[in-house]
């Protein structure tokens, strides 16, 4: 087990996928610096947030809550990075590193949940982390 949420594999990819967030939104235009790029970068920043707090908590049930959350981030920056593309912003290496890294962390964070027993949700059940597929 873990020590510090510092540890965890799961998290440390959150923290890269953040930053990598930020590097791919430097090139986004000027006028989407309150739109996209805002929000890209605040759900990039929420999913290793979450983990982390979800931590702190000190109980299961507070932290299988917490990575729920961390993981629906996840899949709002994958969500975003479709629109992203679609919109032709970003340099596509840095777009595709991007959506690779939201997918493994949501994927990551989804086995998480489920192995500390989460209720599962037929509506969600089989999403297993990447978006639109």
């Amino acid at each position: 087990m873990a020590k510090s949420y510092r540890e965890l594999i799961v998290w440390q990819r959150a923290i890269e996928l953040s930053t990598t967030l930020y590097e791919l939104t430097r090139d986004f235009p000027r006028e989407e610096i309150y739109g996209l790029t805002s929000q890209l970068r605040r759900a990039g920043v929420s999913v290793a947030s979450n983990i982390a707090e979800g931590w702190g908590r000190g109980t299961r049930p507070d932290y299988r809550n917490f990575l729920s959350v961390a993981r629906g981030s996840a899949l709002e920056v994958q969500t975003q990075l479709v629109i992203a593309g679609r919109l032709g912003y970003g340099q596509t290496p840095k777009l595709k590193e991007s959506e690779g890294l939201a997918i493994e962390v949501g994927k990551m964070l989804w086995t998480m949940v489920e192995k500390m027993g989460a209720d599962t949700n037929e509506r969600t059940a089989d999403s297993g982390g990447e978006a639109g597929g």
